[in-house]
């Protein structure tokens, strides 16, 4: 008889939520152990029997390749030792912004990654906030995608600012932006910029007007960080009275700590879907690990998940 009790487990990089996850599930993590050899390449090792179980394994597989290929061995390896359901938890899918062909001879990563995983022997995928919605269509297997708005919406409400504005930072967020706005009954303003090349912004206008408003950004990602903050200055230069910012995935690569130092931004508001690299005053995270075990449940004992979606 298969057991009527999930195991969940962890790779390397996202070990400190998951152990929020659990303690939240009401289990403990999974006894697993990584070998590596001298020139890097790794194998883990589940030290418990998952014959005939549902397991859930945690891990974001933000960039580099290692997050991800620790991922796909860990599904394998259960896949080879008989687990009955393999639901991969990706708090943060990682290479999602390569979701089309935006020019000749480019890859579409996304699409790789979902067969990648599906490929491995994932079941079914269970992630927050995806880069673009139609990341979903790319698998074959169910995907439950959340929203990290069940968790900031309450914190914003939280904060009784006065004249709020929902703003996106660029023309891509607007329909997150438009659900937040619609969420907290605020206005919308949007920035319309152009990039010389990726990660770099080479010009950025407002549409609306934020003059005597406390604004909220709202992005998915923030990575290098220098949307958000040209989005932050040109809106206190335009008479905002302050200028927040709410990202799922706090992926803060290269100078992007310096830059939110620098900048007007009064606060960042992440979750911890990916582990912060360093401290700042500037940033608050929000937990997303009540969310996921909250789901966890429901999928492991097949009940509803609707309740956890906000927008």
């Amino acid at each position: 008889m298969p057991s009527n009790e999930a195991k969940i487990f962890t790779c390397d990089q996202s070990r400190e939520l998951a152990e929020k996850i659990a303690a939240a599930y009401g289990s403990h993590l999974g006894n697993v152990i990584t070998s590596t050899y001298s020139d890097g390449e790794f194998q883990p090792s589940y030290e418990e029997s998952i014959r005939g179980t549902r397991i859930f394994i945690i891990g974001s597989t933000h960039p580099g390749p290692k997050n991800l290929m620790e991922m796909l061995l860990m599904i394998d390896a259960a896949k080879r030792a008989s687990a009955r359901h393999i639901t991969a938890v990706l708090p943060y899918f990682g290479w999602a912004r390569q979701d089309r062909k935006d020019k000749p001879r480019v890859p579409i990563a996304a699409k790789l990654v979902a067969k990648m995983l599906e490929t491995a022997g994932a079941t079914r995928i269970i992630t927050m906030d995806l880069h673009a919605d139609q990341i979903q269509g790319f698998f074959e297997k169910p995907v439950d995608h959340l929203f990290a708005s069940t968790i900031f919406l309450p914190y914003l409400k939280s904060l009784n600012l006065d004249n709020l504005t929902i703003a996106s930072p660029d023309m891509g967020g607007s329909k997150r932006a438009y659900a937040y706005s619609k969420a907290l009954e605020s206005d919308v303003v949007i920035c319309y910029k152009q990039r010389a090349k990726a990660n770099v912004i080479s010009y950025m206008e407002l549409i609306g007007d934020v003059t005597g408003k406390n604004v909220v950004l709202v992005d998915d990602m923030v990575d290098t960080a220098g949307t958000l903050t040209k989005a932050a200055d040109l809106m206190m230069e335009r008479g905002a009275l302050s200028v927040r910012a709410i990202c799922t995935h706090p992926i803060l690569s290269g100078d992007a700590y310096k830059k939110l130092e620098a900048s007007k931004l009064e606060e960042l508001i992440v979750t911890d879907s990916i582990p912060l690299s360093q401290h700042s005053d500037k940033i608050r995270v929000l937990t997303c690990a009540d969310l996921f075990a909250g789901v966890m449940q429901n999928v492991h004992y097949d009940k509803s998940i609707s309740s956890k979606f906000v927008m």
